[in-house]
């Protein structure tokens, strides 16, 4: 089946217990000596380098001296102990649908917003990271809306061509949506994120899913693409 289904993680494929956002504070603490750095920065659907870049410039730093090299550094250094913590847990359905993707030789990948290291450290503990060989990343592009083509270029150099209409992005909340539609791709939100379903209802997703406990309507819309 020459499909390619992208999906995002925090939110979609699991919660991690918040551990990106205690990291991010712990790295903003340990290198300018301010606390709870990013307690009024929205976060959601975001690429990591783009809420670093919010977080330094509410508090007055710049990009342009190295500042950003180092929030990813020790972002990256405090995430790996962060999320390790009895609160991450994967989303309903995702093992399950994984799983069966796999079993009906659909490639998967990923287009989020962390960075490519961070993601790795998010799904490795969950052992999710085996059903993705490849994807587009915050440390890719800063702008979600371009993280399409980077991924289907990436598959593309491993000998699998995929056009933007063989493509589903999955993910939680409208900035997904939106990353897919401006380049004619297909989209199913899931309201196991920060938004509701009848938010999501709002976007112009193709499927609004309340958790991947739906397997009959997610493969309905999968198999008729």
């Amino acid at each position: 089946m020459n499909r390619l289904i992208l999906f995002d993680i925090d939110g979609t494929l699991i919660s991690t217990g918040g551990a990106g956002t205690r990291a991010l504070d712990r790295a903003f603490n340990e290198l300018f000596g301010i606390r709870d750095a990013f307690r009024n920065i929205s976060m959601a659907g975001k690429t990591d380098p783009e809420i670093m870049r919010e977080g330094l410039r509410a508090h007055g730093f710049s990009r342009a001296d190295g500042n950003l090299e180092k929030m990813k550094d020790m972002y990256l250094h405090f995430l790996r102990q962060e999320i390790e913590n009895p609160r991450r847990h994967l989303k309903p359905g995702i093992m399950e649908a994984l799983t069966l993707f796999n079993r009906e030789g659909i490639t998967l990948g990923l287009l989020t917003g962390n960075l490519r290291q961070g993601a790795q450290i998010k799904l490795s503990p969950f052992g999710l990271d085996k059903f993705f060989p490849d994807g587009a990343f915050g440390s890719d592009d800063e702008d979600r809306d371009k993280l399409l083509p980077i991924a289907i270029g990436k598959f593309a150099k491993k000998g699998l061509e995929f056009s933007p209409e063989d493509c589903i992005v999955v993910g939680d909340t409208p900035r997904d949506v939106r990353c897919a539609k401006v380049h004619g791709a297909t989209c199913i939100a899931v309201a196991t994120g920060p938004y509701s379903k009848e938010y999501l209802l709002d976007t112009e997703a193709d499927i609004v899913l309340g958790s991947f406990e739906e397997r009959e309507k997610y493969m309905d819309l999968i198999m008729q693409r």
